[in-house]
């Protein structure tokens, strides 16, 4: 758990609520979380690509514009930063907390 974090720290920047609310306007907001919680709610704009197939459809995200991760906690946020930052990307933020402490706008069905 430790290596993750420590891993996560260099790939990306975790960031507080209020900036990454900031940041959302010009970012591609992606949500790790599986489908279900996704449409549970989910913070507005966020586009769901579940951690479990991350992997397989990762490439729709643009290298050029910021890449916003969030998901329960920021367990599946660093593990996908880092496959990120191998791939090229550049700039990666993760939510700090994770959506259980978002209190910004929300989106469910």
């Amino acid at each position: 758990m430790l290596y993750w974090f420590i891993q996560g720290r260099r790939s990306a920047k975790f960031v507080k609520q209020e900036e990454y609310a900031e940041m959302i306007r010009g970012g591609q907001l992606v949500d790790l979380r599986e489908k279900d919680d996704y449409k549970a709610g989910h913070i507005m704009g966020a586009r769901n690509l579940p951690y479990s197939v991350f992997w397989q459809s990762y490439n729709a995200l643009r290298t050029d514009k910021p890449v916003l991760l969030y998901d329960t906690t920021t367990r599946f946020s660093t593990r996908a930063a880092n496959r990120l930052r191998t791939k090229g990307y550049k700039e990666i933020y993760i939510l700090k907390g994770g959506y259980t402490r978002w209190d910004g706008k929300k989106s469910s069905k």
